[in-house]
This record gives C-alpha cells, structure tokens and sequence, in this order.
C-alpha cells in the first residue's frame, strides 16, 4: 500500500520560505516521477511542480518557477518542495503525488488524474 506523508508547512510572511518534505513507502519509489500540487480555498487542485525519477530533470508552473525548486533523494524515498520568496497566493494545501507511470521523462504528465497517489496535504499559509 502506496503511503504519502507531507511535512514542513506551515505560517510565514511574504519574502519567506518554506521546505516541504514527503515521505514514501509501499512503492519502488525510484521508479516513479513525483509531483506536488495545491489546492486554495475554492479553488481547483493545480499542478506545481513535477521531477523526473532520476532527480535530473524537473518542471514547473510558471507561477512559480524561479521561486520554487523541486528536488528528491531516492535513497530516503522523499521528494522536497523548497519554496522562496513566498506570496500570499502562494497559501494552500500543498499535496506531493506519485506518477500513474514508470517512465524516465517529465513535464509530460501535469494534471491530477495524470497521479494516482496522494499525501494528506500540509497547509502553507503566506501573510502579507
């Protein structure tokens, strides 16, 4: 069974910057693209940042590339959100998720049906 687990969020001032971990277990996890998405208050889940399963290659939203950076160690099965020059519409639940597929590229796959597992979600707050 697949198991997700989210840490790191939490309140900061606009300027600020947040790291955000997801553990894994229950899957070959270096096999796997891992993704981190958000969802704000009414609003639809959206895609934030995507890396390959070798850690080599990575894409990201436009709202936040050059602030954001996505990164993973295969040998502890964690994926890692840093996040810089935080804004406050930058505030949501920031979720990590697994690839439906084992394949060696990414930015292919950018929506939420596009990954089949979830985390719980960490809650990152952004004040002005």
């Amino acid at each position: 069974q697949v198991q997700l687990v989210e840490s790191g969020g939490g309140l900061v001032q606009a300027g600020g910057s947040l790291r955000l971990s997801c553990g894994a277990s229950g899957l070959p996890f270096s096999r796997y693209p891992m993704g981190w998405f958000r969802q704000a208050p009414g609003k639809e889940r959206e895609f934030v940042a995507v890396i390959s399963r070798s850690g080599r290659t990575s894409y990201y939203a436009d709202s936040v590339k050059g602030r954001f950076t996505i990164s993973r160690d295969n040998a502890k099965n964690t994926v890692y959100l840093q996040m810089n020059s935080l804004k406050p519409e930058d505030t949501a639940i920031y979720y990590c998720a697994k690839d439906r597929i084992a394949y060696s590229g990414v930015g292919v796959h950018t929506t939420p049906a596009d990954f089949d597992s979830w985390g719980q979600g960490t809650q990152v707050t952004v004040s002005s």
